[in-house]
């Protein structure tokens, strides 16, 4: 599918547990509460790689939750797979011309229609796609105050591309500062045998904690099991970020994340990013 990987159900899914720990206040009013937010990142890494060529990208989403912890929502962020370089070799399909006086096909002096306008060429532009949207749905639902368990579907789209969506089914539990979960591919456009087509596991963990001053740690990582024949695919990360609460500017985070395997891009990412929700 690529070796530029996506983003992460750590993207939207981040987003979403963020965006639906907010609408706390607005249950206790109404049942159903709206959230909205809008970030920046100078890098948009997922699950340990860069979905935009180590370039920067604008993000952001909407969120829909219920108090009984039933949440859909939607989150989309531009990405740049290979940077623009590569040209589309297409085929032209001809077609016979009309004969403007007798409005018959033309023909050459043998008899034979003549046609136009075949051939093989390339046309410049990226042939990856040049945004994501993501649609998620889940719910999550505590037992107690320390202990709270999570279902989630997400479906990552790029109508922009081709063979690259894919479908994924999760489940997570979360006690008190440490999260583990699993996500499956239950579907994807790529061919068989492919990573993203179908039956990938993606193992994944995180420890946050507050710290003083609106401060904030976060330390994770993460393991890609993909379901195919190929070589060398799955692979190993992790990563850390400090984020910074600033009331109504947002939130600001200086991280850093790092893939353990060198067949793929496995230089240390340093990135910073601002989230605003409202």
């Amino acid at each position: 599918m690529k070796t530029q990987f996506l983003r992460t159900a750590a993207a939207a899914g981040t987003l979403a547990a963020t965006s639906l720990a907010s609408m706390g206040p607005a249950f206790a009013a109404d049942p159903w509460a709206v959230s909205a937010n809008i970030g920046a990142v100078s890098n948009y890494i997922w699950r340990g790689a860069t979905q935009t060529g180590d370039g920067p990208a604008i993000q952001g989403g909407i969120d829909v939750g219920h108090e009984s912890g039933f949440y859909v929502g939607t989150w989309a962020s531009n990405v740049d797979w290979d940077n623009g370089t590569q040209d589309v070799t297409t085929d032209v399909t001809g077609y016979v011309p009309m004969h403007p006086d007798t409005g018959l096909p033309v023909t050459d002096a043998d008899g034979n229609y003549v046609v136009v306008g075949t051939g093989t060429g390339t046309t410049g532009g990226d042939p990856s796609p040049n945004y994501e949207l993501d649609l998620y749905a889940g719910y999550d639902f505590a037992v107690n105050d320390d202990l709270s368990f999570g279902l989630s579907t997400i479906y990552y789209a790029y109508p922009d591309g081709r063979d690259v969506d894919f479908w994924e089914i999760g489940a997570s539990g979360t006690y008190k500062w440490f999260t583990a979960g699993l996500a499956y591919t239950a579907w994807g456009e790529a061919d068989d045998d492919a990573p993203y087509s179908e039956g990938d596991m993606y193992y994944y963990g995180s420890i946050d904690v507050g710290l003083p001053y609106d401060f904030g740690l976060s330390l994770r990582g993460g393991y890609y099991d993909f379901d195919t024949k190929e070589g060398g695919v799955d692979y190993g990360h992790g990563g850390v970020s400090i984020s910074k609460e600033a009331g109504d500017f947002g939130t600001f985070s200086f991280n850093y994340d790092q893939i353990a395997r060198d067949t793929y891009d496995d230089d240390p990412k340093f990135w910073v990013g601002w989230l605003k929700e409202f």
